[in-house]
């Protein structure tokens, strides 16, 4: 079946998925593959599930019912089907990527746009070459926006996903140490993030511009269609930091915004967000109110009160750059006594044990004591004797399950692989 027919029978039933677990009824299921399963195999489930149609690429499966649908490549049809629904949008697409805070400054746009306009954003971080594509699939033509989230963790995928949702507008919320084995390092992630920068130029398209970033403005180069933001006088958006003791505070069009997000590392991310909400004529007043009344969540620096401890969770994902700017944050807090809980940074390649190193040493340099390192990495670095370092949370738990912490500010972060989260529970 060509693209076509395909979408002829989307605009029928207008919702795909491609987990029988989450299916609902009507829903056309889509048949992907991967490294260790095959959805094909679950076609018929999927039909007895209620599904209205099942997109599959198993030959041997065509003539199995007349509700199977057989194409060369299930999830080139995915996105192919993506695409297609995206160019019959009359609303513009926004998109953007980065190292870090991507999710965040996504939630802050949409909260933002929200507050005047029909919006619908990336679910999650369903930012890939699966979940672009199940975004895009999810909008529809009452919207006034979409705004639609872009990871990488190597070279040509922004590329690839820029040519699916074809954005109007683009950010990159920065450029940092993160997926560096895939990258190949730093120059690698500045080349890979900043193919959403070309597709944007080389569409005409518009971009949203950092300008207290010189990386960023040495990769827009002479492009003109640009607008600006930051804590320079001469941007089309200008935004002063106030304070970040723990919760960021800052003023825009002289109007004091307190937010509920932690750290001075996401002064940009709210800063896009009101260059974004100011560009497309939000008020002062309402800009306000949507970042004000925003509160992160799935451990995204979340605070948590446990046991009479003010919890910094910050555990759900770590790279070397994140790292640094936590540190730093943690650092300023005022607090009598601080704990802190790092687990191990993955997808480093052969910069691991540098990285992982240098995290160590930042961190013996701002606290003198309290510091804990969880995971194989950091367990195989060089340490002060007032360090602990434990291979695995298991025997961290072991460790800490006796101890009682009470009466202290507590910093847990690491990438999402470690599941730091679980210590809440030693706590």
């Amino acid at each position: 079946m060509n693209i076509k027919a395909l979408y002829t029978l989307f605009t029928k039933y207008k919702s795909v998925c491609t987990d029988t677990r989450k299916l609902k009824e009507n829903d056309i299921y889509f048949a992907l593959r991967g490294e260790n399963f095959d959805g094909n195999k679950f076609a018929e489930k999927a039909l007895k599930q209620g599904a209205s149609f099942c997109v599959i690429d198993d030959k041997s499966l065509e003539n199995v019912s007349n509700k199977f649908v057989l194409v060369n490549d299930t999830l080139a049809a995915l996105q192919q089907l993506a695409n297609y629904h995206r160019r019959t949008f009359s609303f513009p697409i926004i998109a953007l990527t980065g190292s870090n805070g991507k999710t965040t400054t996504k939630e802050l746009i949409n909260c933002v746009l929200s507050s005047k306009y029909r919006v619908k954003a990336t679910k999650g971080n369903l930012n890939n070459h699966i979940g672009v594509p199940l975004t895009l699939l999810s909008f529809d033509k009452s919207l006034d926006f979409g705004i639609v989230e872009m990871g990488a963790n190597h070279q040509k995928e922004i590329e690839f996903l820029a040519s699916i949702a074809e954005p109007d507008y683009g950010l990159i919320t920065n450029f940092g140490k993160a997926h560096l084995e895939g990258f190949g390092g730093v120059e690698g992630v500045i080349k890979g993030k900043s193919e959403l920068y070309t597709y944007l130029k080389e569409n005409n398209k518009t971009i949203f511009l950092n300008t207290d970033d010189a990386t960023q403005i040495k990769q827009i180069g002479d492009y003109s269609k640009v607008l600006t933001f930051g804590t320079k006088s001469t941007n089309d958006c200008t935004v002063k930091f106030v304070d970040a003791n723990p919760f960021v505070s800052l003023s825009y069009d002289d109007t004091l915004i307190n937010s509920q997000l932690i750290g001075e590392y996401n002064f940009t991310n709210i800063a896009v967000s009101i260059a974004i909400g100011k560009h497309f004529d939000v008020e002062t007043n309402t800009i306000k109110t949507a970042i004000e009344t925003y509160v992160p969540d799935n451990n995204r620096s979340e605070i948590r009160e446990i046991s009479g401890n003010n919890i910094i969770l910050d555990a759900y994902n770590a790279n070397p750059t994140s790292m640094i700017a936590a540190l730093k944050n943690f650092k300023q807090l005022d607090a009598d006594k601080k704990y802190l809980f790092l687990g191990d940074m993955f997808e480093l390649g052969d910069s691991a044990k540098e990285e992982h190193q240098s995290i160590v040493d930042l961190a013996e340099r701002y606290f003198d004591e309290n510091i804990i390192l969880v995971g194989e990495n950091f367990y195989k670095t060089k340490t002060k004797a007032s360090t602990y370092k434990f291979s695995s949370f298991e025997d961290l738990k072991l460790e800490f399950k006796a101890q009682k912490i009470t009466n202290t500010t507590i910093l847990i972060k690491g990438s999402r692989g470690m599941a730091l989260e679980r210590i809440l529970d030693v706590l």
